[in-house]
């Protein structure tokens, strides 16, 4: 057995000193100068738009860039007092646990146990210990003894992601360096998650990049904010950032809790919450009908109904409109794997969005592929004009050398090259990809490849009806705003759109009508408010309420004051 070498003693867990990142033949550098330190015991978020180098500052940490990712990189980079540079990017592996933005960078296609005892194995660890660190990291994370046999490859994303988390928890490393985590998670999985990297502990920290942030923000020591270009612009506790930088957060695109945009709009009405807050209760706690004035809830109410209103959709009447696709007595099985879905009666209609939501692995992606009629049936019968498909991946749909070509590759043939120019820069501008229409798409960043990929499945206005799987994962806030809006304007064109989404709050703003996948079947069907309102159908389901929940109860709790 080899023993890891010690560390130093010092305060410091990581750091980077007057820190740039340029990839070869890039125009300008992807990150930096950034000067940035984590302590011991520190839990840190990391915040930036698409593209301002997060994921990149945490690849240089080990060495992973430059030595296997070619770029060139200036300044210092020290991991436990120690410059990085003077180990290989694997000798830090008892040190610092990795978990990368895609969760296929970290499987092999293995059995789940053999992914999750993986790490250890290389660090010769004895059998024994090898055993018991693998069953307790799939307890962690809330993997079932049944997936021990089970390939990685057969998993579904979500079910890959809890894999390669299980994968890299496992290490017990003091540093844990998260790209996305909980990125395609169901609720109840993305709340266990947060739970476990954020507990109290001196002797660990963790830094953290994550979109999702209603459960997280609660656990976080320092916030550290990147700007476009790659440059720290805010540091500090979230309480304060997300009060005092609201706006400049909003304009990069940001993301911020749901309580900020409530903060903002009580700050407006007169009735600001006495410190910022972290969650939508903390926002009305001042605001108890049992304590606060009459005035105050008057004030209140009606900045309270605007903001439930803005994360709401307004209902869109389908019943007289043309089905677009239907499934009957539907079963559905993955590409060369068992049925998961029996018996499933379900149509879409012009000019609808609907939800398909259900825990990890319940079939949801199987479903989505066969009612765009991607995925043969098993058994019942599919009927309708076929359907195009965004996959949870956006770099499977990539077929071209530029994003200008992968674009121009999805227009008809009908017209002319001066048209599909035009539609090309049009589309380009719309989803903020003008500068990058001479990249590869895979030089991209994953929220960038994720805009990329609608943007190519939209451009061509070639299918009545789209499925799309968790597109708002990787975006920022601008991204998931600009996907929103061009969704809105499809339905409103007569495209029938489902979406496949962990996000609640994404479900509620865009879908009037969503369906609940889970135990081999459906288990509901009906009005997005009804039933993200059914607390056992949440619970059974693996999800939770939306953001806004609280405030919709608290204006059920004033309506007679």
């Amino acid at each position: 057995m080899t023993s890891d070498p010690p560390l130093p003693e010092t305060s410091s867990a990581a750091e980077w000193r007057g820190v740039r990142v340029q990839y070869p033949f890039a125009k300008r550098e992807a990150v930096g100068p950034v000067d940035l330190e984590i302590r011991r015991g520190e839990r840190v978020l990391l915040l930036g738009p698409s593209g301002s180098g997060k994921s990149t500052l945490l690849l240089t940490l080990t060495g992973l860039i430059p030595q296997s990712i070619p770029a060139e990189v200036d300044g210092r980079i020290g991991i436990f007092g120690i410059d990085a540079q003077a180990r290989k990017p694997w000798a830090w592996a008892a040190h610092v646990a990795q978990y990368f933005q895609d969760a296929d960078q970290t499987l092999c296609g293995m059995r789940v146990e053999d992914e999750i005892a993986f790490a250890l194995e290389n660090r010769a660890l004895p059998p024994e210990a090898i055993e018991e660190a693998v069953t307790r990291a799939m307890q962690r994370v809330g993997l079932p003894d049944s997936w021990r046999k089970r390939r990685s490859l057969t998993l579904s994303g979500g079910e890959r992601q809890l894999a390669a988390l299980a994968a890299t928890l496992v290490q017990d490393a003091p540093l844990f360096v998260a790209d996305e985590p909980t990125a395609h998670l169901a609720p109840e999985a993305a709340s266990r998650l947060h739970a476990l990297l954020t507990k109290t502990d001196p002797d660990h920290c963790i830094l953290i990049v994550d979109h999702r942030l209603d459960g997280l923000i609660h656990a976080i020591d320092r916030m550290v904010v990147l700007s476009r270009d790659g440059t720290i612009i805010a540091e500090g506790h979230p309480r304060a950032v997300f009060r005092e930088k609201r706006e400049l957060l909003a304009s990069l695109g940001i993301w911020c809790p749901a309580s900020s945009a409530l903060d903002a709009a009580l700050a407006e009405a007169g009735v600001a919450p006495p410190i910022a807050p972290l969650s939508v209760s903390e926002a009305l706690g001042h605001l108890d009908p049992a304590s606060a004035s009459h005035e105050e809830i008057e004030r209140a109410r009606p900045a309270v109904a605007a903001f439930i209103a803005a994360r709401s959709a307004r209902p869109v009447p389908v019943e007289n409109a043309r089905v677009v696709a239907r499934l009957t007595g539907a079963d559905c099985a993955p590409f060369l794997g068992p049925t998961v879905l029996h018996n499933i009666d379900l149509a879409i209609h012009e000019g609808e969005i609907l939800g398909i939501l259900g825990a990890n692995g319940a079939g949801k992606s199987t479903l989505g592929a066969c009612l765009a009629g991607v995925l043969t049936l098993k058994g019942g019968k599919r009927s309708g004009a076929p359907g195009g498909l965004a996959f949870q991946r956006p770099e499977n749909q990539f077929v071209a050398g530029t994003v200008r070509e992968e674009m121009l590759t999805a227009l008809p043939k009908r017209m002319t090259d001066d048209e599909k120019l035009r539609r090309v820069a049009d589309t380009l501008a719309t989803w903020g990809l003008t500068s990058f229409e001479d990249r590869h798409p895979f030089e991209l960043s994953q929220g960038q490849k994720r805009r990329l990929a609608l943007a190519t499945l939209t451009i061509g206005e070639n299918w009545p009806l789209l499925v799309l799987d968790e597109p708002m994962a990787g975006l920022d806030a601008h991204g998931a705003s600009t996907l929103a809006a061009e969704i809105s304007a499809l339905r409103r064109k007569g495209r029938a759109i489902a979406i496949i989404s962990h996000d609640m709050d994404l479900a509620l703003q865009l879908c009037t009508r969503c369906i609940v996948v889970g135990e081999g079947r459906l288990l509901a069907d009906g009005p997005t408010e009804t039933l993200l309102s059914d607390p056992q159908l949440l619970k059974r389901a693996g999800l939770a309420e939306p953001s806004c929940a609280p405030a919709r109860r608290w204006l059920q709790q004033v309506a007679g004051c």
